[in-house]
């Protein structure tokens, strides 16, 4: 009995050291398993370190190689500042100079229905509504004449500096148009006969010291921005304002939108006497033309009024005496169009003794009555001009000019039979521009000039240009 429960023991054990060791192999496969996985954790961990450093590494060296870039940005800034304006520098880079203008070459056909005008004369150069011949007691025949000329071609200098933390400018611009060429001689201002040479003559001259202009501009009482595009040398002649002068002239910003301008110009007084016109330009002022000029902008229209006042004075031998001159005038520019290629310009000017400052000095200054006291003509003048940009390089001018001049009374019957009273044009053209700074246009135009007789002229011209500007 003893002995069975003996072998039943040992049975018993055996079964239990086998179940023991059944689960110590367990624990020892499952403990490998999961060494095995913390190797593999381990060596993901391992590959992942390995993988931030060369991240980090990475981006150290683009860092530095941003660091590199942005000093090499910077130190070219300059040069490529440089290298996108125009023109070159001296004085150690502290001045800008730049070179501009353009070459122009006008072909016209000209007809006058009442005589002729002659060669080499302003009139046959450009429109010149004084130049216009009118109809006589013995009206002449009309005449047709075909010129040439390259004398529109205008070149100018521009001078940009700081200094001081200071703006100061400097302009000087010339053509060959303006020299006085009605003399036979080329130091006359030229002639066609043989080398067609003709003197270069000043247009502009002026320093600019941040709002402080001096020098030789475009009078502050006219808006040269308001000129229409023409093939002609000015276009709507009788009814601009068209005076470049000496001046000091002081522009002060009031807004974003408004500048207002003063000045101080050149006095000089043209007067004449009749009934046979003279005209005398005297050089005896004392006191400069006072100009004002208010300029807007508002959207897409810049506006401008300005207004003058100026003494006229004749001094000589038994006339000694003044009169005072005055005007308004308002122009503006205004675009409009999906991509404002389209623009209307206009301008109206109305005073007294305001001549010169007119069409070209198509009217006196003063007239100068039998007792030698100044008298000064009334004027109204203006123009109104309309641009259609057809394509991106085809557009159309539209224009129609207009000037009427009243002569003072308590002067003799027909006294001013003699003086120009009216003048009116029309024009239209078209531009093309195959390329940039390259234009090639057409023209057509009528003008029509009359005289306090009543007496008519009338000029249809057909005028090409080709226009290189850089």
């Amino acid at each position: 009995m003893a002995h069975g429960h003996s072998r039943n023991y040992t049975t018993l054990t055996d079964a239990t050291e086998k179940e023991l060791e059944a689960r110590i192999e367990a624990l020892e496969k499952a403990f490998g398993s999961l060494n095995g996985q913390l190797q593999t954790s381990q060596a993901e961990n391992a590959q992942l370190r390995a993988a931030v450093a060369q991240a980090q590494a990475s981006a150290t060296d683009a860092q530095a190689k941003a660091a590199d870039a942005s000093k090499t940005i910077e130190a070219a800034k300059p040069v490529l500042a440089s290298a996108k304006q125009d023109g070159f520098t001296v004085g150690g880079g502290s001045t800008r100079i730049k070179i501009g203008g353009f070459l122009k070459t006008v072909v016209s056909f000209s007809k006058w229905d009442d005589g002729s005008v002659a060669a080499n004369s302003l009139g046959r150069d450009f429109y010149l509504p004084s130049a216009i011949p009118v109809r006589s007691a013995t009206p002449a025949r009309s005449t047709t004449n075909n010129d040439y000329n390259a004398k529109h071609t205008r070149l100018w200098l521009n001078l940009d500096t700081t200094v001081a933390g200071h703006s100061l400018k400097g302009y000087v611009e010339t053509d060959f148009q303006t020299t006085a060429n009605a003399a036979p001689g080329i130091t006359g201002g030229g002639s066609e006969r043989t080398t067609n040479g003709y003197n270069l003559a000043l247009r502009r001259a002026y320093v600019q010291f941040d709002n402080l202009t001096v020098g030789q501009d475009w009078s502050t009482f006219q808006n040269a921005a308001t000129l229409p595009e023409s093939t002609d040398f000015v276009g709507t002649t009788e009814g601009t304002v068209f005076v470049r002068q000496p001046l000091v002239r002081y522009a002060k910003k009031l807004s974003d939108m408004a500048t207002l301008q003063l000045a101080v110009e050149n006095g000089e007084t043209q007067s004449a006497t009749g009934p046979t016109l003279a005209t005398v330009e005297n050089d005896q002022d004392r006191m400069p033309d006072f100009v004002a000029r208010m300029n807007v902008k508002a959207g897409n229209a810049d506006l401008a009024l300005a207004s003058i006042v100026r003494q006229l004075r004749v001094d000589s031998g038994a006339i000694k005496d003044t009169a005072m001159g005055w005007g308004v005038s308002g122009s503006g520019k205004i675009l409009f169009g999906d991509k404002k290629q389209h623009d209307l310009r206009f301008m109206a000017t109305y005073g007294k003794g305001l001549g010169r400052y007119v069409g070209l000095n198509f009217s006196p200054d003063a007239i100068i009555s039998a007792t030698g006291q100044l008298e000064t003509p009334r004027l109204f003048a203006g123009f109104a001009a309309l641009r259609i940009g057809l394509t991106p390089t085809v557009r159309t001018n539209i224009m129609f000019s207009y000037q009427d001049v009243n002569y003072p009374g308590g002067f003799a019957a027909g006294y001013f039979n003699g003086f120009n009273e009216t003048a009116y044009s029309y024009a239209g053209n078209i531009f093309w521009s195959p390329a940039k700074g390259f234009d090639l246009g057409a023209e057509y135009r009528h003008g029509v000039r009359e005289l306090g007789s009543g007496a008519k002229g009338q000029l249809d011209r057909l005028e090409f240009a080709a226009k290189y500007s850089f």
